[in-house]
């Protein structure tokens, strides 16, 4: 009975993909790691990515997403995208897909995929039980982020040649509206839960735009202020990784220049900053848990989001310290996937 009762109680895990920066192999090696968040992101397994026979060196992990309804985890590299079963951890199929690919973004159903090409011109439309191409949405963009909406009904696509998000309706799989143009072109962004608001991140600048969905307006422009900026190690840009926490009360900032995580109150708008914390590195992307407990920054730090404050770091099997931008929960109960999470910080407020 005993046993029983632990096989059916909810698990919360922590899944890491490596490399998450560039192909830096040292800030955890290759393949997905595993913790267990509720006990204090204790490491417990790593999935391998490689596969028998394969000859290709290891490449730039480029994005993570899982669906709990299918039971699977995707992972994509510069060429490849790699779909897992998350109850055996066994790669089912890997996927080439004409120009390379990018950051995708999974339907609520876990039944389509957005997969950008690697910052070129279009974005393929994948099933992704199959991992066959249904669609191509042209865009002649520079193709890399992607962002699917929490009811399932567009997707939001931006990429590095164009200061315009792209809006693409998913029952035609054709682009509807473009929202923007923004200050510069837009690096990485993120949606509120009802659609109406989206948050970027654009070249140049240390801070973020936002703009509005239902018009297609840029709304505002909001800098950091009292913080120098310059020339960055990574991704050209002093602000690269923006979330919402899932009630939406705050957004987080990356800063990769000073590195800071910068927190923005979101109970008026624009935001104004309230808090800046320091990490260990330069942070190139943020998320959330599901539930919005815990923060976590690519450069590997837990961060409790009540208290500010750092209560854990991300380490491998070796106690060696994590860094990645490919990470996200996913929630198993009596073994089985029943929720999972994204790697974008998307508002969960949709009322």
């Amino acid at each position: 009975m005993l046993a029983q009762a632990a096989d059916a109680q909810e698990q919360r895990l922590l899944y890491v993909a490596s490399p998450g920066i560039r192909n830096y192999l040292e800030h955890g090696g290759y393949g997905v790691l595993v913790y267990d968040i509720d006990q204090g992101h204790k490491f417990i397994k790593r999935i391998s990515l490689a596969m028998s026979g394969d000859k290709q060196p290891v490449e730039n992990i480029k994005g993570i997403c899982a669906s709990a309804a299918t039971g699977r985890l995707y992972v994509s590299d510069l060429s490849r995208l790699k779909c897992l079963d998350l109850v055996s951890d066994k790669i089912l199929w890997a996927r080439s897909y004409d120009g390379g690919c990018d950051r995708m973004s999974i339907s609520p159903d876990g039944k389509l995929i957005y997969l950008p090409t690697l910052e070129k011109n279009h974005w393929h439309v994948v099933d992704a039980l199959s991992g066959d191409v249904i669609a191509k949405i042209q865009t002649n963009s520079g193709a890399h982020n992607t962002v699917y909406g929490p009811d399932g009904r567009y997707v939001y696509m931006a990429g590095l040649k164009s200061p315009l998000l792209r809006v693409a309706d998913t029952r035609t799989h054709e682009t509807v509206k473009t929202v923007g143009p923004f200050g510069d072109v837009i690096r990485p962004f993120t949606v509120n839960g009802k659609q109406t608001l989206c948050f970027v991140c654009v070249n140049e600048l240390l801070g973020f735009e936002i703009g509005d969905l239902t018009t297609g307006k840029m709304l505002h422009r909001v800098p950091v202020e009292g913080f120098k900026t310059g020339e960055v190690k990574r991704h050209g840009c002093p602000s690269h990784g923006i979330g919402l926490t899932p009630d939406e009360k705050e957004l987080w900032l990356c800063d990769s220049f000073n590195c800071r995580l910068h927190i923005f109150d979101m109970s008026s708008m624009p935001p104004k900053l309230v808090q800046s914390i320091t990490t260990r590195d330069l942070p190139g992307w943020i998320t959330f848990s599901i539930d919005g407990k815990y923060a976590y920054p690519s450069s590997g730090e837990v961060i409790d989001t009540k208290i500010r404050t750092v209560v854990a770091e991300l380490q491998n099997e070796n106690a060696k310290p994590v860094q990645s931008e490919k990470l996200l929960e996913i929630r198993f109960k009596a073994g089985k996937p029943v929720q999972a999470g994204d790697q974008f910080g998307i508002g969960q407020v949709v009322k």
